[in-house]
């Protein structure tokens, strides 16, 4: 009786963690951008301001506006590390004879369109009291917020990297390029994502904690669209990290073994940005 019970026990064990097994769904949902445009697009899409205290972004306290993208911070991050911040955008978005202005112009007007904000705190321990809680629910609801920027934690050039990718690829490319990295199941970052999951290269298991599974697709999309160019710009052996959701390390094992995400990259991230230089990105490094 006792070893029939613990039989039927692993059987239902087993049967669960199929149930609970993260597939890829057709099923992707915006949580995080504003599906209609609500932000002024100034004459000058290149405008970089300076850090000002503000009213604009509760619980924030002050901004930096790059580039369209504007920065929210309380009074615990340094101006410092903003303007790290604001220069590493700057030279994602390099004007040079390599990049296609008129096409770079179509990526940043659509970051000031749909009002592009990445908020900063200090430390992974960061904490918002209820109220504060409220007044940020607010601020997401308002803007584009798809991700945050922690300061003084482990990895700190793949943390800084990794959420204006984010920033970028959610609002900046979905709208700019939406054939190809829609987050949209029609897209070529949807096919290229499921190549890459189907030869474990991506393993998406651990978005299991991601209830609704319209935000799961987008978060995996989100992801797999910074992987691409990250490892693109040859940045993971560098910086890290070393293990991670995804086995490639750098653009030739891409180039490689998922030669369609690599020509993602190439027939368009190419024209409209560049990889910040080391000496930038060493600056957030102690």
């Amino acid at each position: 009786m006792i070893k029939h019970f613990t039989i039927m026990l692993l059987f239902i064990s087993f049967y669960s963690c199929i149930d609970d097994k993260v597939v890829l769904s057709d099923s992707v949902t915006l949580d995080c951008v504003l599906s209609q445009p609500m932000g002024v697009i100034p004459d000058d899409l290149y405008n970089v301001g300076e850090i000002i205290e503000s009213e604009d972004y509760p619980p924030f306290t002050k901004e930096l506006n790059v580039y369209g993208i504007t920065l929210i911070a309380r009074d615990d991050i340094s101006d410092n590390f903003m303007l790290n911040i604001a220069n590493t955008i700057i030279e994602m978005f390099p004007k040079s004879v390599d990049i296609d202005t008129m096409l770079q112009k179509d990526l940043l007007r659509n970051i000031h369109k749909y009002k592009t904000v990445i908020p900063l705190f200090y430390g992974e321990d960061w904490d918002l009291s209820p109220t504060e809680e409220q007044l940020w629910d607010t601020t997401a609801g308002e803007n584009s917020v798809c991700d945050i920027i922690m300061d003084n934690i482990p990895g700190q050039v793949m943390e800084v990297v990794e959420h204006i990718l984010h920033h970028v690829t959610d609002v900046g490319l979905h709208y700019t390029f939406p054939n190809e990295w829609g987050l949209s199941s029609s897209s070529t970052l949807y096919s290229v994502t499921e190549e890459a999951v189907d030869l474990n290269y991506y393993d998406i298991q651990q978005y299991s904690d991601i209830d609704d599974v319209g935000v799961r697709m987008r978060v995996i999309l989100q992801e797999y669209a910074y992987w691409i160019i990250y490892t693109s710009w040859d940045l993971r052996e560098k910086y890290g990290p070393q293990d991670s959701e995804w086995s490639i390390m750098n653009s030739v094992e891409l180039l490689e073994r998922l030669p369609d995400s690599y020509q993602l990259y190439n027939d368009t991230v190419v024209k409209v940005m560049a990889c910040p230089s080391d000496s930038t990105l060493g600056l957030f490094i102690d």
